[in-house]
């Protein structure tokens, strides 16, 4: 019983980073619009897969902002 409770939590809470790195991810993108960013971190928010329909399908479509001084 302990082992199934553990191997539940280390499942949790590699999901739980994975989604951070997402929303971390999302914030230092441009997606061009404030819906379609919004949209993106609604579904990062997913339990257990909004991370990785994030990495698979939203990854590739944000521009990496550039900060000019």
């Amino acid at each position: 019983m302990n082992d199934i409770v553990l191997i539940i939590l280390l499942i949790f809470g590699i999901s739980l980073c994975l989604t951070m790195l997402a929303l971390v991810d999302i914030i230092k993108k441009d997606f061009g619009s404030l819906k379609i960013k919004l949209l993106w971190h609604f579904i990062a928010l997913i339990p257990l897969i909004g991370w990785l329909i994030y990495l698979l399908f939203g990854y590739r479509k944000g521009q990496k902002k550039s900060f000019t001084a």
